[in-house]
């Protein structure tokens, strides 16, 4: 599989597009004016603590306060004793004295399961970690989505180009994209080794980047994302006394974060239509990732970018509801607050040999169109899909294991169930920013989002039921002038025509029209004269 980066910046925007065999596959937006969260770290202030949801929201100096779990918040580690028969509390270092009466001499007998029990209630209780004005360094691990603040972690991590360096954690973990156990080893036994050289403390993920990468590589990440640590601890230890939250950490901007984070073996090629984004990159990725400098190529003809490689028309084909199948069938993708639904039909598609094939072909090709509209709308959250019907076992398990090989290629992670016995699939998708429509699109201002409107004869009877209303309420108008919009006018003249002379029969006033041309169908005024 060939793959190409096409970057596209603007005074407004970055955008990066991921070509796969000339085919968009996702895209990354950026607005100057609206940076993502995602990746910074912050030293925020605890606004409020709600122990029955066993979380704070965190004011991070953002429109919205920012949510903190305690899941996901690290472990407060084991207090230490010292020589004076005192302990340390390593989070707020304050020494809390320690009778010897409180010290039993042989431990009790504690089960397995009160152990447990014991340790989630120490975990869970936020209120004993957590108060209202405390400052906490704290990194965004999801963006403000709709009316949601972001979403925080105490577990900080920063990536570099081939490893993930975790401060307070002590562990050492490898892609899961990474196959073989030897080269998995390798790695695990090659971090473990440069973690002891290095003298350093906290835990590295290998990323998929770091597959048979050497170590020489390896050890130039550890110090880079050391010396970065070093940088963010002294920046905290500047701002610790202020009183506003401060940002302590900014994630790379889209371009650098493309190269360091989308760039693989596969990458043919990296096209960039911005000179000063072009030599930025050039830098960049011949500090960090030099096997693609060669392959960065600047884009200077007069056509946009996205135009050439038609990548604009594939945006707009995203936004749009149904999307067709090439054997004639489609999908219809609903997006609502709580999940994502996808339903597959067949359309104009009626197969050869039976209905049977005809449904298992459909539902087959469709499984290459969700895994592509999954990652090039970035939908995320719960997902229901709903495959046309079979009847036979080996075509459902077919079907379920193509959906997940296509699966692989997408970077977020997802988890996906059984057919139910319905014949829906539920699946999950990491999400961390918003989708695509969310990012390009508000919702309609004629229907508030509902994605339907009023139709012009519904509109019409409660134009009636309106005048009726002011006929009772007030007895000095003579003229009930309408004014609305044209389809409503025009049908309140032709089909309602005689429903409009009852109504001034029996009230006996008049009523004339108006057209609006700004008004939507369902608006109207009735003026009374």
């Amino acid at each position: 599989m060939s793959e190409e980066l096409l970057i596209n910046v603007s005074p407004m925007e970055s955008r990066v597009a991921v070509l796969d065999n000339g085919v968009l596959g996702e895209v990354y937006i950026e607005r100057h004016h609206k940076l993502g969260l995602v990746g910074n770290i912050y030293l925020g202030t605890v606004v409020r603590v709600l122990p029955g949801m066993q979380a704070a929201f965190v004011d991070i100096g953002q429109s919205r306060t920012a949510f903190l779990h305690v899941n996901d918040m690290q472990r407060e580690p084991r207090p230490r004793a010292n020589s004076n028969n005192k302990t340390v509390d390593a989070t707020d270092e304050k020494p809390v004295s320690i009778s010897a009466a409180n010290l039993a001499v042989t431990p009790p007998v504690v089960s397995a399961q009160s152990t447990e029990i014991i340790a989630t209630a120490s975990k869970s209780l936020i209120q004993h970690r957590l108060h209202e004005s405390q400052r906490i360094l704290v990194q965004v691990t999801k963006d403000q989505l709709g009316s949601k603040g972001a979403r925080l972690t105490t577990n900080v991590s920063l990536p570099s180009r081939y490893l993930v360096y975790l401060p307070s954690s002590d562990h050492i973990g490898i892609s899961q994209r990474i196959d073989g156990s030897e080269e998995r080893t390798r790695l695990k036994n090659e971090l473990s080794s440069l973690m002891q050289t290095v003298n350093l403390q906290g835990g590295l993920i290998a990323r998929t980047a770091a597959e048979r990468v050497p170590v020489d590589k390896l050890e130039e990440d550890i110090y880079y994302l050391l010396q970065l640590w070093r940088t963010i601890c002294a920046r905290r230890q500047e701002t610790k006394h202020n009183q506003s939250s401060e940002l302590i950490y900014q994630e790379l901007s889209l371009p650098l974060r493309s190269i360091r984070d989308l760039v693989h073996a596969d990458t043919e090629k990296v096209i960039v239509d911005n000179t000063q984004v072009y030599e930025q990159i050039r830098y960049f990725a011949k500090e960090f990732v030099p096997f693609i400098y060669d392959r960065i190529v600047h884009y200077t003809a007069e056509q946009s970018l996205f135009d050439v490689h038609r990548v604009e028309e594939d945006l707009l084909d995203a936004l749009k509801r149904r999307v067709d199948l090439k054997s004639g069938g489609y999908l219809i993708i609903d997006q609502t607050e709580a999940m994502t639904t996808i339903d597959v039909n067949t359309g104009s598609f009626v197969g050869g040999r039976s209905l049977e094939d005809t449904v298992y072909k459909t539902n087959l090709e469709a499984t290459h169109a969700i895994a592509r509209q999954l990652r090039l709308r970035n939908l995320g959250g719960i997902i229901i899909l709903d495959f046309i019907d079979m009847l036979e076992q080996p075509h459902k398990d077919d079907v379920l294991e193509s959906l997940k090989t296509q699966l692989t290629q997408d970077y977020a992670k997802s988890n996906i169930t059984q057919v139910s016995e319905l014949g829906l699939v539920e699946m999950t998708r990491k999400r961390t920013r918003e989708s695509l429509g969310q990012q390009l699109c508000e919702p309609c201002s004629t229907c508030q989002g509902r994605g339907f409107v009023k139709t012009a004869e519904t509109i019409c009877f409660e134009i009636f039921r309106e005048i009726m209303r002011c006929a009772r309420t007030y007895n000095s108008p003579k003229t009930f002038t309408v004014v609305a919009h044209a389809a409503v006018i025009d049908l309140l003249l032709t089909s309602e025509a005689d429903t409009v002379a009852d109504l001034e029969y029996l009230l006996g006033r008049v009523v004339t029209f108006e057209v609006e041309s700004l008004y939507t169908q369902e608006q109207y005024d009735i003026v009374l004269d």
